[in-house]
């Protein structure tokens, strides 16, 4: 971790989240000019979190553009554009309006690359704002990641520091695969400890907030292990991330928490290297628990590492209920229910 009392490193600037990921997209409108923004309110407004801001004025209304409230229509044109040979990066307002997208995502630019036997491919990058944490209630606040994962095709990435989502963003950007950029909007302006009375840990103040400057790539598929230990192995991503080390910490627990950071691709070797080390696995999510991506995670140790387990694997998740406005600090996986989930493993 960096050490908050030294000047950060040359060539680099501290940043929020939002500013990680506007940075990344100036970075990338700089060098390629193949690449180009989509969206509603993503041009003159700056978008609805601010991570357009600027882009506009400094590329042009051809380049950065906003689009009619039609989800379905802003993949489909950037399937189209992928398929023509640029590089778009449409955004989708909130991950729960992604929906009406879904046929065109699933069917044609998942598929584009091997139905036209590698003549065609569709590199496009949509980026949306997902899960809770602005009391947004059930249209603004869901975490639809398992959706996404289950096709093939399609590649899932899920920051959970500026570091690594402008580097992310820029390794999805240069993909000539279709990726799914979900940015948790409980971490744009600074982590939270999961307490509902604790505010956000500005990012000005945190050690993960110092990012290089220019362009650098975080490779897909490829974990980052958040906090080493020894007695139990917490699989998480995005918002999860903070929550679980947290608590981790507070609790005195020697857990080794793994930041998936892409969840498709996988990097399942460092995964696999932690439980055989630890003998039992945590995995913590913020969406339903049914169908989820800890479900896959689960199935997937259980096949590499049964014999090194040493308790059932524990899911810590949202809850099988449609998301509540009211009592969404109850819906988050929080330190209670994920310190009776680590109190269990170490008893076991």
């Amino acid at each position: 971790m960096t050490d908050l009392s030294a000047p950060d490193p040359e060539g680099t600037r501290r940043m929020s989240m939002i500013e990680a990921i506007n940075d990344a997209l100036d970075v990338m409108m700089d060098r390629d000019p193949d690449v180009v923004i989509m969206g509603e309110d993503v041009g003159y407004f700056g978008g609805v979190f601010r991570a357009t801001a600027g882009l506009q004025k400094k590329y042009g209304k051809t380049r950065v553009f906003d689009t009619p409230i039609s989800e379905c229509g802003i993949i489909g044109v950037a399937v189209g554009m992928g398929a023509y040979g640029l590089r778009p990066v449409p955004e989708i307002q909130f991950a729960d309006y992604i929906y009406p997208g879904l046929d065109q995502l699933v069917s044609e630019a998942a598929r584009l690359r091997y139905r036209s036997a590698g003549q065609f491919t569709a590199p496009m990058t949509v980026r949306t704002p997902f899960g809770g944490g602005i009391f947004g209630g059930q249209t603004h606040s869901q975490s639809p990641e398992a959706l996404f994962t289950h096709v093939a095709g399609i590649k899932t990435v899920v920051p959970s520091t500026p570091h690594d989502a402008k580097g992310l963003l820029i390794a999805a950007i240069e993909d000539n695969d279709p990726v799914i950029f979900f940015e948790p909007k409980r971490l744009y302006n600074g982590p939270f400890s999961g307490h509902y009375d604790e505010p956000a840990v500005p990012w000005a103040r945190h050690p993960d907030s110092v990012v290089p400057a220019g362009h650098y790539r975080v490779p897909l598929g490829q974990a980052r292990i958040v906090r080493e230990g020894e007695a139990v192995t917490v699989l998480a991503y995005g918002t999860m991330v903070h929550v679980v080390r947290e608590v981790a910490e507070r609790q005195g627990i020697d857990a080794e928490v793994i930041d998936l950071r892409t969840l498709v691709p996988l990097d399942i070797a460092t995964i696999v290297k932690s439980v055989n080390k630890t003998g039992k696995c945590l995995i913590v999510h913020e969406a339903t628990r049914t169908g989820g991506f800890g479900a896959e995670l689960s199935a997937l140790v259980q096949e590499r590492c049964f014999h090194a387990l040493e308790a059932p694997i524990e899911r810590v998740t949202g809850f099988d209920t449609p998301y509540p406005h009211s009592l969404e600090w109850a819906y988050f996986p929080g330190p209670v229910r994920i310190g009776e989930a680590f109190a269990r493993l170490i008893a076991a």
